[in-house]
Order: structure tokens, then C-alpha cells, then sequence
């Protein structure tokens, strides 16, 4: 093959992002969110200007909320930009958690921002400013357009199904107790106000009627410690409207399982776990992975005799309806082999009748003991220093085949001798004759009590 002398440097970070960047905008969809970006941009100088010129740190706070416009915007392009691509092996799950790392971060930073006018705002009592209210409800009109104009003009998937799927927010429970009251005077009105409102128009309104209030009250009575007032209730709007959604995106990120599957995932492995040839369902793990993408792995354990295949396609069909991605791994049931440690020995493998386990004696006890009086002796020379490799020294029991009938002691011959012999002798115990018997070290044992070794009566 080619042999490349110098190795083409590898794209840096800069260089990726402007080529994925070029990616997004290659479609037509994206013209829409760049064009609604630029003009963010636009807004955002004016309004912050504004800011500057009326000394109002009220509007600064509700420019926060088009900053915060800004980064939807750009969660909308991350969105299409994970639709296109393709799952790789470096991520095989796809890139959807990105999408969810741009809700977090968003939330995460619109909670930080009403941090910092709660610290400014703190400031503010002790030395209240003067506040010019010449552009200040100009710089409200404007926000609110745009920022309606923008959450109504442009589906942002991400922010939409968070706002559903989280928690409400105070100022939503509110709205709603508030909402419910009017209705029960004007039921026409239901069926505009009794749904969950989006909290992203709720909150707009909220804070644009804050500053209106604010401009009245520094117009009729120069009230500007109202001014504080309203961006301190303006950041707690903020501030609790992002909270449960960045809870909720947080918990997709650390891969727990959503609440309101729980029950749904248990009666489907129960229902799998009664399937035929399933034995066990076990080691099951299922997390979100993205904005209403649920993945999971479970282990089967099925009967030998059972098709895995059959198996495989009946649990994935079961769990598909729950759990787009799913991974499931298929073993058959094994018989536990028998260890010699724990499962006894059979007898047809090993008769104790006809072997005997002979222990070999050790070597030091051997080495101290008279052959025969088996008294302890002292040894005639001092024993060396260094043995190794001693024979015999560390021996394991020896199994040998017995082709006797009886077992006798160590150390001595024996043989079987006849009852003729036996009882020539006086004495009527099969093994006992001339010789040495396994019982006694005597060779004639008289036949009658009470009388001596020599066969004369004991005086």
C-alpha cells in the first residue's frame, strides 16, 4: 500500500464545530431558527442598552428571559442537528442526549442569571437608584412581542416535551387556582384557561405586567424602590419556572428510570417472565435516553430444550411497545457439574469394602518411636541442618486394593489362618494363630480364665 511519510493532522475543535455547523444550515428547516437567532441578537443589544439608559434593573431581568430565547434557539438547531446524524460505534445510542445537555444547560444558566439580579437587587435597598422611565416601556413592549413571536412562531421539540413532562411550577399552580375561579363564572373560558398553560408565554406575561405595573408607580408617586421589587419577583418567576425542568432534564441525564413507566415495565416482565421455556428474568436496568426514548437490557434464562430464537423474538415483542432501544441477552439453563469437595463419591467409582485408605505415618514421628516397643528413643546422631527433597516426607494417602478380607496393622506380616490351627492353639478367633494377632502381641493365649501365661493357676 501507500506509505504516508507525513500523517495529515487531525481537524480541531473549531474546524468540527464549523463543519457540523455547515451540516445544519444545509437545510432548509434551519433558515427559519438562524433568521429568528440574528434577530435575537439584535434585540438583545437594544434591550440591554435600554437597560444602561433607564437604570432599571427590572428590565434587565426580563432581558434575561430573551437571552434565555437565545439558547432555545440554539437547543432547536441541536435538535435538528441529532436527527440527522447517525448512531457510530463511539456512540452507539445515538446523539439524543445531546439535545437533553442543551436543556440543562439552558435552564441551568436562565437560574443562575435570576441568582445575579437577586444579588443586585439586594444591593439596590441599601442605595435605591434613580430610575428614568423614558424607554422602559418600550423595552417591555419590545421583549414581550418577540418573545411570544418566537415561542409561538417556532416548535421547539426539546422545551416542549419538557414543559409537559416536568413538574408544574408555582406560578403555574397559581394560574391554574386563579384560572378555575374564573371559569366557574364563565364556563365559556374553560377551554382556554383550564389547560396547563406553556410556562415560557406564562412567565413573559407575568414579567411584562410587572414592568407595567412598575412604570405606573414610578410615574404617579417616583416610587423606584418598586423597581426592585418587581425584578426580585421577576427572577423568582424565573427562577421557579427552570427549576423543575432542569430537575427533570438532570434525572434523564444521570440514566434513571422515569416514574411513570415503573408500573408499566413491572406487568411487562411479568408477563415475560410467564412466557414458554422462560425460567428467570433477571439483571434488568432500564433508563431514559432521551426526550421520551426509553432503552433498556434484561438476561433470560431459559429451559435447554427451549428455542432461542422463539424466546428472543416473543420478549422483544413484549418489551418493544415500552422500550425503543432494548438489548437481550438469551442463555439456556446448566446443570451445576458435581465437585469432589462437595458431592460424595459413588459407589459404583469407589467400593470400600474392596479398598482401603492405608495414611502413611510421618516422618518425624517415625524417626522418634522404638520398632519395637514404640517408646520414644533418642536419636544416636544429631539430625542435619538442611534436608530437602526428603523421600516420603510429604506423602498423600495411597489407595491400594484390598484382596483380603479384613484389615490388619502396619508394620507386621500377616495371613489368614485355619479354624484347625486356630483351635489346635486354644484360642476360637478367626486371624489368631502363630503369628502375631491385630489385638494382642501375645502368640498363646490360654483358653481358660484365671490362669497365667505358662498355663499354671494363679495363685
Amino acid at each position: 500500500g501507500t506509505i504516508h511519510l507525513f500523517r495529515k493532522s487531525q481537524r480541531s475543535l473549531v474546524g468540527k464545530l464549523t463543519h457540523e455547523f455547515r451540516l445544519v444550515a444545509a437545510d432548509r428547516r434551519s433558515w427559519k431558527i438562524l433568521l429568528f437567532g440574528a434577530i435575537n441578537l439584535i434585540c438583545i443589544g437594544f434591550l440591554l442598552m435600554w437597560c444602561s439608559s433607564t437604570n432599571s434593573i427590572a428590565l434587565t431581568a426580563y432581558t434575561y428571559l430573551t437571552i434565555f430565547d437565545l439558547f432555545s434557539l440554539v437547543t432547536c438547531l441541536i435538535s435538528y442537528w441529532v436527527m440527522m446524524k447517525k448512531p457510530s460505534p463511539v456512540y452507539s445510542f445515538g446523539f439524543e442526549r445531546f439535545e437533553v445537555l442543551a436543556v440543562f444547560a439552558s435552564t441551568v444558566l436562565a437560574q443562575l442569571g435570576a441568582l445575579f439580579i437577586l444579588k443586585e437587587s439586594a444591593e439596590r435597598f441599601l442605595e435605591q437608584p434613580e430610575i428614568h422611565t423614558g424607554r422602559l416601556l418600550v423595552g417591555t413592549f419590545v421583549a414581550l412581542f418577540f418573545n411570544l413571536f418566537t415561542m409561538l412562531s417556532i416548535r421547539n421539540k426539546p422545551f416542549a416535551y419538557v414543559s409537559e413532562a416536568a413538574s408544574t411550577s408555582w406560578l403555574q399552580e397559581h394560574v391554574a387556582d386563579l384560572s378555575r375561579s374564573i371559569c366557574g363564572i364563565i364556563p365559556g373560558l374553560s377551554s382556554i384557561f383550564l389547560p396547563r398553560m406553556n410556562p415560557f408565554v406564562l412567565i413573559d406575561i407575568a414579567g411584562a405586567l410587572a414592568l407595567c405595573i412598575t412604570y405606573m408607580l414610578i410615574e404617579i408617586n417616583n416610587y423606584f424602590a418598586v423597581d426592585t421589587a418587581s425584578a426580585i419577583a421577576i427572577a423568582l418567576m424565573t427562577f421557579g419556572t427552570m427549576y423543575p425542568m432542569s430537575v427533570y432534564s438532570g434525572k434523564v441525564l444521570l440514566q434513571t428510570t422515569p416514574p411513570h413507566v415503573i408500573g408499566q415495565l413491572d406487568k411487562l416482565l411479568r408477563e415475560v417472565s410467564t412466557l414458554d421455556g422462560v425460567l428467570e428474568v433477571r439483571n434488568e436496568h432500564f433508563w431514559t435516553l432521551g426526550f421520551g426514548t426509553l432503552a433498556g437490557s434484561v438476561h433470560v434464562r431459559i429451559r435447554r430444550d427451549a428455542n432461542e430464537q422463539m424466546v428472543l423474538a416473543h420478549v422483544t415483542n413484549r418489551l418493544y411497545t415500552l422500550v425503543s432501544t432494548l438489548t437481550v441477552q438469551i442463555f439456556k439453563d446448566d446443570w451445576i457439574r458435581p465437585t469432589l469437595s462437595s458431592v460424595p463419591i459413588a459407589n459404583n467409582i469407589l467400593n470400600l469394602s474392596d479398598h482401603h485408605v492405608i495414611p502413611m505415618p510421618s516422618l518425624k514421628a517415625a524417626d522418634n518411636l522404638h520398632p519395637v516397643t514404640s517408646t520414644p528413643a533418642k536419636p544416636s546422631s544429631p539430625p542435619p541442618e538442611f534436608s530437602f527433597n526428603t523421600p516420603g516426607k510429604n506423602m498423600s494417602p495411597v489407595i491400594l486394593l484390598n484382596t483380603q478380607t479384613r484389615s490388619y496393622g502396619l508394620g507386621f506380616n500377616h495371613g489368614s489362618t485355619p479354624y484347625s490351627t486356630v483351635l489346635n492353639q486354644g484360642f476360637g478367633i478367626p486371624g489368631m494363630g502363630a503369628t502375631q494377632g491385630s489385638r494382642t502381641g501375645f502368640t498363646n493365649v490360654p483358653s481358660r480364665y484365671g490362669t497365667n501365661a505358662h498355663g499354671q493357676p494363679r495363685p
